[in-house]
């Protein structure tokens, strides 16, 4: 009998223990949804400005496309918004590239003004830990960081 309770004590601490570390799992990101004011004209900045690619979005109803982030996750862009909102930098989506150079070629040839953390035109940022970031906004005024972290 005490090797039944001992045999049964062990296997609920082994179930109890798995079940505890699967609570303690952290939390990975699924998506990140950005409110837009044109849909179409907000697709096509972010297909061409970052490549990504466009994946089904199960609603079809014209008013969201979806995106592919890879291993981060999908970017769901969403109709709707009004148009007139005025964004902090502090709050801004990050791409990292493997060079911002080449990155701020593209925005130049595309007619896209971006600038450094402190706002200056066409600046780059040198962070302390030597990574290149630029800051520019998206049609409805979100900022988006550009970077070459690593």
């Amino acid at each position: 009998m005490k090797q039944i309770f001992l045999t049964t004590a062990i296997l609920f601490s082994l179930i109890f223990q798995k079940a505890m570390a699967q609570n303690n799992t952290p939390a990975v990101l699924n998506h990140i949804a950005v409110y837009v004011s044109d849909l179409k004209q907000s697709t096509v900045f972010y297909e061409s400005v970052f490549n990504l690619k466009i994946i089904p979005e199960p609603f079809k109803d014209n008013r969201h496309t979806w995106f592919t982030l890879g291993s981060a996750g999908q970017l769901h862009l969403i109709q709707g918004a009004k148009g007139n909102e005025v964004f902090d930098k502090n709050g801004h989506l990050c791409f990292s590239v493997p060079s911002v150079d080449d990155f701020v070629k593209k925005l130049n040839a595309q007619n896209i003004s971006f600038e450094d953390w402190a706002g200056k035109e066409k600046g780059i940022t040198l962070r302390v830990d030597g990574v290149k970031q630029i800051y520019f906004k998206d049609p409805d005024g979100h900022w988006l960081e550009v970077n070459d972290a690593r």
